[in-house]
């Protein structure tokens, strides 16, 4: 695509699009979304940069070596986070009752565990929708060198 008006608009929007899905990550255990909401937004961001520009342009944001880590890390890091609870004696993935400190309900700093596992999920995502666009639409493109 070749149009400049989506160039610009997409440069301009893009920005806020990932700001508003790391809030959404970030805030997920005071609010309505999380980690597979965040995650979804901030993927389609670059799916939609991707779309705008061209996909050898998207795929030098975030490269396939890149997504790989970050799925695998994101995995890693909610199966370690889990763990942490059965080191302390309790169930997988339990909160209160490991003692994790909770903070006051409703404030930022609040939830024990909740918001660890949400930017774990968060990363997972993210990097999962990156991964799965390149492989279904831009893996064939990329090689033959069509944009």
């Amino acid at each position: 695509m070749e149009d400049q008006i989506v160039r610009i608009i997409c440069r301009l929007v893009v920005p806020f699009i990932q700001v508003y899905g790391i809030y959404v990550v970030l805030y997920g255990h005071l609010s309505p979304g999380g980690g597979f909401a965040g995650g979804a937004i901030i993927g389609a961001s670059m799916v939609l940069y991707a779309l705008s520009f061209n996909l050898e342009a998207g795929s030098n944001k975030i490269p396939h070596d890149t997504a790989s880590v970050m799925e695998s890390g994101g995995a890693l890091a909610f199966a370690f986070i889990g763990l942490v609870a059965i080191i302390l004696g309790h169930e997988y993935l339990t909160n209160l009752a490991a003692g994790f400190p909770v903070g006051v309900p409703g404030e930022l700093v609040s939830g024990g565990i909740i918001p660890f596992i949400s930017v774990a999920i968060g990363i997972k995502i993210t990097s999962t929708i990156v991964t799965l666009f390149y492989n279904l639409i831009g893996k064939e493109q990329l090689e033959d060198g069509n944009h």
